[in-house]
């Protein structure tokens, strides 16, 4: 990821080469940071609210101080007026600041969007399946294992990339230990059986993607139901076709699962159709 523009709470535009945590910051201590990542379409932020408004969410949970969105969003303002790019990737983050300090650090990043996206997504994306190994009933039982908060601590979801890479795939979805869909490490997962949407209810534990409900909210006029539920792998691996959702890839086609191609291994008519949605939401 190459900087554009950087902006931090109390210090304003910095420059990408400056060092901006202190090494006690407990983001670097332990993790202990939420984040989120969206996409710029000529120079606004999509659901600029909507991400903010999860990331007050993700960081009650990890116990960090409460969030200032409207600092916030002030931060992402200035980075994106600095940057002076009309399409980007914007990402912010809210630390616990330094060991005992009780005083949070925040910061607005602007980088290119990957430039190799589009090609992708005419592609489509190869997925793995990868067992977490925890069943759905411990997740949602309990509430330390943070699911469903958009934390730093991404190793996992980093390791899954890899992983999914190192067999020839471009992506990966979870499967719990009892063997039911979850999401894949940056996205959120669906599937199409005729006129019909099928995706891992949020009560799984899921993160509650921002994408996620923009195709909740577009699946009506595109003429698509949508059934959002608890659903064996197998029921994935079956579909008609498939897609993911994420801020900055938007919608992925997935042309295979596990090494076998749904349809003729081009992406689907719903991953096209809600593509042009996202773009239409957000005025391009």
């Amino acid at each position: 990821m190459t900087l554009l523009a950087l902006a931090v709470g109390g210090r304003g535009i910095v420059d990408p080469d400056t060092p901006v945590l202190c090494a006690d910051d407990e983001a670097l201590l332990r993790g202990r940071a939420a984040f989120e990542t969206m996409r710029v379409y000529a120079g606004t932020p999509f659901r600029l609210d909507e991400h903010l408004a999860r990331l007050a969410a993700s960081a009650e949970r990890i116990g960090l101080p409460e969030v200032d969105r409207g600092g916030l969003a002030e931060l992402a303002a200035l980075a994106l007026d600095h940057a002076g790019v009309a399409d980007a990737t914007l990402r912010v983050y809210w630390t616990a600041g330094r060991e005992g300090s009780g005083r949070p650090t925040s910061a607005a990043l602007v980088s290119h969007i990957p430039a190799d996206l589009d090609e992708r997504r005419a592609r489509g994306a190869r997925l793995i399946s990868l067992t977490l190994g925890i069943d759905t009933r411990l997740r949602q039982q309990s509430p330390w294992l943070l699911a469903g908060v958009k934390s730093t601590s991404y190793a996992v979801n980093m390791a899954a990339e890899a992983e999914a890479r190192r067999r020839g795939a471009e992506d990966a979805v979870f499967v719990s230990g009892d063997g039911l869909v979850l999401e894949g490490p940056v996205t959120n997962v669906w599937w199409r059986y005729g006129r019909t949407l099928e995706t891992p209810s949020l009560d799984l534990g899921i993160l509650a993607g921002v994408t996620r409900a923009e195709v909740l909210l577009q699946a009506a006029g595109l003429g698509y139901e949508v059934v959002e539920g608890s659903f064996p792998l197998a029921r994935l691996a079956g579909a008609e076709e498939a897609f993911t959702s994420s801020s900055v890839r938007e919608i992925m086609p997935v042309i295979a699962l596990d090494g076998v191609e749904y349809g003729d291994g081009t992406p689907g008519e719903a991953a096209l159709g809600f593509q042009a949605a996202i773009r239409r939401a957000a005025g391009v």
